[in-house]
């Protein structure tokens, strides 16, 4: 290995060092940052759990134990959440729940963000016609309500898990197109990339290597800020019944299910509630967060 060789690994791991030590400060001097990585971090490790942590089985009725207030005590355990009309834990449905809200949240906001950049910065490197075309396109499609979109693919697919995560994905990728397009038309007239026009390299090539590595921060930041958007629409879709079936469980479900008892069995609609509100705020901080520390590093590169 030569010298030239070992000097630019050890300033590639000095820059990385570097961004990681950049990354723990601004986040001990951001509490809205540090809730937000906590509470995701939760989350996450709920999601990934669940077996270890569900004190009942969360689809197993109990029909003596319907409609049982939180701290109710069986011979089995304490029901610290109550029980549903079924007498299913509480608890151990919104435990289950996490891992399907958590699954569809980053799937959905996985394939909506890479559809969106790819449209954004093919429609953006392209310009002119390409441009005009792809815009007009996206425009269309922001005129089509959510709701009509979602009822017509269920309606020709058939309401399910995948379904859901499809319609949630392939409908969050404008915004981050629009945003992705409108980074590519500024970077792309920037020195380095002229500079790599001149000599000769391919678009694909000029496009991988100095335009995608300048909007991925605004990608990232659009991708963690969408899981909450999908979480939130999962839970709305499913309470309408357009979402995921019985007998899978996610917080939107069980939203539903105790819509019809808010009079008697308050716990069965607040503490799904409250997760969901807990979950999705938690998504929105380290959105926050990621914009406030990645945004000036991306101009500072521009």
């Amino acid at each position: 290995m030569t010298d030239l060789t070992k000097a630019a690994l050890n300033g590639e791991q000095s820059a990385g060092r570097r961004r990681t030590r950049h990354f723990v400060r601004s986040l001990r001097r951001s509490p809205v940052g540090m809730m937000g990585v906590t509470i995701v971090t939760l989350i996450f490790l709920v999601a990934v759990s669940v077996p270890h942590l569900v004190p009942f089985d969360p689809v197993v009725h109990n029909l003596s134990a319907r409609f049982q207030p939180p701290g109710y005590v069986t011979e089995y355990g304490t029901h610290i959440l109550g029980t549903d009309q079924l007498g299913r834990d509480i608890l151990s449905r919104i435990i289950l729940g996490s891992r399907v809200s958590v699954l569809i949240g980053l799937v959905a906001a996985t394939i909506g963000t890479t559809v969106g950049v790819t449209y954004g910065m093919i429609a953006g490197f392209g310009g002119g016609w390409v441009d005009s075309i792809m815009m007009r396109f996206a425009d269309a499609f922001l005129g089509i309500p959510f709701i009509v979109l979602v009822v017509a693919i269920s309606g020709v697919v058939g309401p399910g898990l995948l379904t859901l995560v499809l319609i949630l994905g392939l409908t969050g990728w404008v915004t981050c197109a629009r945003v992705t397009r409108a980074q590519v038309l500024v970077v792309r007239e920037l020195e380095f990339v002229t500079a790599a026009r001149v000599v000769g390299q391919k678009p694909l090539m000029i496009v991988l290597r100095h335009v995608l590595p300048n909007v991925i921060g605004s990608a990232i930041i659009l991708a963690a800020l969408e899981v909450g958007t999908v979480i939130l629409a999962e839970s709305s879709l499913s309470f309408l019944g357009l979402g995921v079936q019985p007998p899978a469980v996610t917080w939107g479900l069980m939203l539903a299910d105790g819509r019809a008892y808010l009079g008697d069995a308050w716990w069965m609609t607040t503490f799904p509630g409250i997760a969901i509100t807990i979950t999705v705020l938690g998504v929105v901080f380290l959105g926050d967060w990621l914009r406030d520390v990645l945004e000036p590093r991306m101009t500072d590169v521009s």
